[in-house]
């Protein structure tokens, strides 16, 4: 991490001090923020958003900066040094793709893992979250932009990799055995466990990226890298949204769609659907604390255990203190790591809906127990003719996945908000 990420971070925590003192003495004098206390309250969360943003934005330049290196080595003739890149296979693979994107081979490109993928280990937000670790293969570096736009990818998701896209059907628990006493002699009892059956087929996703002819003949540039950024936001953005809200109906399962309610705020709650007064029982982060222990203790105890919300909603938990007067928000000391509710990571997506009436605003548990079917890999097409009239080529990437919640005993819950 450069000096600059450092001093950052620094920063941060000095803002969020300065912000967590000024609650603390309006909390400790038993009365609300007076008019210069709310602006600077405002100032210092706004800046807290702002060096965020500017963390992420130094963490991810320094990585496009070492992957522009690897290419210009890789032009010298240099060995690359990751791991994953070197050896026979991988060069070769790599010249395959250069040469089809200059249009001197086959129209099709078919990108494929080459060999086991932990898809939990591609964040390349820092090195201890994985940034050491990932390969330089075209695939791991668009699946690894993939990752980054789907919060769900992030969150330790099962992901299943096959080679065509034949339905499959994956059993899901619906609900566990149980035990009770016997007396002497007396019949044992029958409970079995209940399943049912989750059918993972391949949904198609697909865009088209235009690269002038100049960008393809510019040696220069990190024409690889800049496909797989491209394509990876693009299909991970809208294989992303149907992972948190789709129905299932010609579409993903999101896991909004089968989650189960762990907390419901209270009705008449300002804003309608959000947490309530911390000085009412069982609100506030009461509410937080009620969501968190509705998850049994052994999908909280999985290494893919979450909370998982829009940014709007983590603004309004960011505030809330407990009745101690300590905030339940607590926030990362590690650059490129995740903030944490009650020690439990915090990930933020979009496509989570706000705070409002009825709606589901914060999942929390085990998505290990979210299956993410992935056929095959990740077809690239070239056409020279789409956009001759500009000068354009056009590439196509199509990928084919489908996804469901796999455990419905309760791995992952949800908060509700209460009506007006």
């Amino acid at each position: 991490m450069s000096e600059v990420a450092k001093k950052l971070r620094e920063r941060r925590a000095n803002v969020w001090e300065q912000a967590k003192e000024l609650a603390d003495r309006a909390a400790d004098e038993n009365r609300a923020f007076s008019g210069e206390e709310e602006k600077s309250w405002v100032a210092l969360n706004s800046e807290l958003d702002a060096l965020d943003v500017r963390i992420k934005a130094v963490l991810e330049g320094e990585q496009r900066a070492k992957d522009a290196e690897d290419a210009m080595a890789a032009l010298r003739g240099e060995p690359r040094k990751q791991p994953g890149a070197g050896g026979p296979a991988g060069d070769q693979n790599s010249t395959e793709l250069r040469t089809f994107l200059r249009g001197e081979g086959p129209r099709v490109f078919e990108v494929q893992p080459a060999g086991p993928v932990n898809f939990r280990d591609l964040s390349k937000l820092s090195s201890g979250a994985g940034g050491a670790t990932v390969p330089t293969s075209f695939y791991d570096r668009l699946v690894a932009h993939l990752i980054e736009t789907s919060a769900i990818l992030q969150a330790g998701a099962t992901v299943l990799n096959t080679a065509s896209g034949e339905v499959i059907q994956i059993p899901k628990t619906t609900a566990h055995s149980s035990a009770a006493i016997v007396t002497e002699a007396g019949p044992i009892g029958e409970s079995d466990p209940a399943f049912g059956q989750v059918s993972l087929g391949a949904y198609k996703y697909g865009t088209l990226i235009q690269v002038s002819r100049e960008l393809l003949t510019d040696t220069g540039v990190d024409l690889e890298g800049y496909l797989a950024m491209q394509a990876g936001r693009a299909l991970g953005n809208a294989f992303g949204a149907h992972t948190i809200t789709g129905d299932g109906s010609s579409k993903p399962r999101g896991i909004l769609t089968d989650a189960s309610a762990g907390a419901t705020g209270p009705n008449a709650a300002t804003p309608v659907g959000g947490f309530g007064s911390q000085s009412t029982a069982g609100q506030g982060a009461d509410l937080l604390i009620t969501l968190f222990h509705s998850v049994i203790s052994p999908y909280r105890m999985s290494a893919a255990c979450r909370w998982l919300m829009a940014d709007g909603t983590a603004g309004a938990v960011r505030k809330i203190k407990t009745s101690e007067g300590q905030y339940i928000w607590q926030p990362s000391v590690i650059a490129g790591q995740p903030d944490t509710i009650l020690g439990k990571p915090v990930l933020t997506d979009p496509n989570m809906p706000a705070v409002a009436a009825s709606a589901k605003s914060i999942a929390f548990g085990d998505f290990s127990q979210y299956f993410i079917r992935l056929a095959g890999g990740i077809r690239f097409e070239r056409s020279d003719e789409y956009a001759f009239g500009n000068d354009l080529v056009t590439f196509r990437a199509l990928m084919r996945a489908d996804a469901a919640l796999v455990d419905l005993t309760g791995a992952i819950k949800t908060f509700t908000g209460g009506t007006a």
